[in-house]
């Protein structure tokens, strides 16, 4: 009896380097793959809230305001100081606040400079309303020797804005 038997070689494949991609197609691939996973995501967001009623805005109701904040006071001041006080933060409001000088080429003032334009030449005008002011800074910060000194101190205009409009709501509580 003879048995043949049939011996296959055993394969030695050889290893196939891998292909290197270039930056573009490894970045197309990315983009592609990211493409899929929020498309998933939009469809997951849109079966979860389809249950959520929304009301249409009518774009006629929609009030539409001035970036600024609100440039006419509600109501006028009774007294001519908190007048005063309260024009010079609105120019402020509108031209822009400075520091280091009265006034800027572009129109922007400091506190000082705003208050004095505000006055119209009536110095005794002038004087109160920089004396009101100074109660006012005084009241929150204590240490400062003039309105031109705490002005120049700050970086913005914010909180020299502020005290304007707490100098402007003092001298009217006080009738000046």
């Amino acid at each position: 009896m003879s048995t043949t038997q049939t011996q296959s070689a055993p394969s030695t494949a050889v290893p196939v380097a891998p292909a290197v991609l270039s930056l573009e197609a490894r970045l197309a691939a990315v983009e592609a793959a990211m493409t899929v996973v929020l498309d998933e995501a939009a469809i997951a967001y849109e079966v979860r809230t389809a249950h959520i009623p929304i009301d249409p805005v009518d774009l006629d109701d929609v009030v539409t305001l001035p970036l600024t904040p609100a440039l006419q006071p509600s109501a006028p001041p009774a007294s001519p100081v908190a007048a005063l006080l309260q024009r010079a933060q609105q120019r402020l409001l509108i031209n822009g606040w400075c520091a280091g000088s009265q006034v800027r080429e572009d129109g922007a003032r400091c506190l000082y400079g705003a208050i004095r334009i505000e006055a119209a030449g009536d110095r005794s005008l002038e004087a109160r309303g920089l004396e009101v002011l100074m109660d006012a800074i005084r009241a929150d910060f204590g240490d400062a020797d003039s309105v031109p000194v705490f002005n120049d101190r700050w970086a913005d205009g914010r909180v020299p804005m502020r005290i304007l409009g707490q100098a402007a709501a003092l001298a009217d509580n006080r009738g000046q």
